[in-house]
């Protein structure tokens, strides 16, 4: 094999952009292509015994396949040149662009999975990278199949399967003279005030002063701490994230509602494609943040109460009784009732139920999902009951109520 240096160097470069990669015989199940990590979270997919030879039927040499699956996985896959046995590289999965919650659902549904598993699938999804269909990262696959192939007339079929399975701190610009030094210091400082002032604002969930702080946002205050401008509006974003998400803790919103958002931004960060976006980016972080804080701060509350808000929401399928939720914090039901009815002015069970039908509402409004699913997702298994509490609370049936929102 003349190119093991190359499928080496192209292994660590994907392994680097946290793609798996791995190299294939045909008799091999699916279940390779995936990290150790992940062969739990998939244990409810039921294609832990597909093969590869299964998935990818006959691959002939000198091409290049692409492919998707039903889950919207990406893959590239080829058959390696010149081994002793037939082995197959295989690259994925991994997503074009970022799934959003309403695509995650269906998929889920159209799919079989359980709504029970839904907070695990969902986290799945938010593990898999994000790569774009002009990334470099195309370009190194088509570089390396070159190379190996010694080539570049080579086919690139496309497949759709449906299986079911070191710069200083300060800016570089300040020079020996006293006067450029005192400008960079005032500069640094006015960055300063400008950050603390959104983090104030973030903590105190002020989204009324998003237009007076965001108008003072330039690209001014992107540090050079490298030669790419663009490299550095994703450092600044980088670290603007870090700092409102630290702020809306402070705010009093758990990290479970935290990392999500603070998650998404990171990939978004990367996505970036001009210093320009990233004013627009940091607007979008300002706000959502904020959002966090008007909507999830437990400044207010005891600990307990807020733990026991924090788990009635990490999973609003699951069995969610008061007896439950003072048992797994080690109090009797009595107690627990009485201090968050007092802190809240709801009963536990009132508490949960509206929960689970503004979800339902949302889940009405945002997706296709039959009402039935609907319901489960909710941690409802009696549909009319469903329909029942639905109109009790929201005025009307699911069904109008998705009709009236269109």
């Amino acid at each position: 094999m003349h190119y093991i240096a190359e499928l080496s160097f192209l292994c660590e470069v994907l392994k680097k952009n946290m793609i798996n990669a791995t190299v294939l015989s045909p008799d091999d199940t699916v279940m390779k292509t995936v990290g150790e990590s992940f062969k739990s979270v998939l244990s409810f997919l039921d294609f832990s015994n597909v093969k590869i030879s299964d998935y990818t039927g006959r691959v002939e040499p000198f091409t290049l396949y692409k492919t998707s699956d039903l889950f919207g996985f990406n893959y590239m896959y080829m058959l390696l040149h010149d081994t002793e046995a037939p082995s197959v590289f295989f690259i994925g999965p991994f997503l074009y662009y970022e799934m959003s919650q309403r695509q995650i659902l269906e998929i889920a549904e159209k799919n079989g999975i359980a709504p029970k598993d839904h907070h695990v699938f969902s986290e799945f999804y938010s593990s898999i990278p994000v790569v774009g269909e002009n990334s470099s990262v195309n370009v190194m696959v088509d570089t390396f199949c070159e190379r190996m192939w010694r080539t570049s007339s080579f086919a690139v079929v496309d497949i759709q399967n449906e299986w079911r399975f070191s710069v200083s701190p300060i800016n570089s610009t300040i020079g020996d003279d006293g006067d450029t030094a005192l400008r960079n210091m005032k500069a640094m400082e006015l960055r300063y005030e400008y950050e603390n002032e959104l983090i104030q604002a973030v903590s105190m969930g002020q989204l009324h002063k998003a237009d007076i702080l965001l108008s003072r946002f330039s690209e001014e205050k992107f540090e050079k701490r490298t030669p790419d401008s663009l490299r550095n509006a994703k450092n600044y974003c980088i670290i603007t994230n870090t700092l409102l998400r630290k702020a809306a803790e402070s705010g009093g919103v758990h990290p479970i509602y935290l990392d999500r958002v603070s998650s998404s931004f990171a990939q978004s960060i990367e996505q970036l494609g001009s210093t320009a976006d990233c004013g627009s980016l940091i607007s979008e972080m300002f706000k959502s943040y904020c959002r966090l804080v008007r909507k999830h701060s437990m400044k207010e509350y005891s600990p307990i109460v807020q733990k026991t808000i924090v788990i009635i929401e990490s999973d609003l399928s699951s069995n969610l009784t008061l007896s439950s939720l003072a048992a797994r914090q080690n109090l009797s039901a009595g107690y627990l009732s009485n201090i968050f009815s007092k802190e809240t002015g709801k009963t536990v069970t009132e508490y949960i139920r509206e929960k689970r039908i503004k979800h339902a509402a949302f889940l009405l409004r945002t997706t296709h999902l039959q009402i039935q699913t609907v319901a489960l997702h909710c941690g409802i298994m009696d549909v009319q009951y469903f329909s029942k509490v639905f109109k009790k609370l929201m005025g009307k049936t699911p069904k109008e109520y998705r009709e009236s929102t269109k």
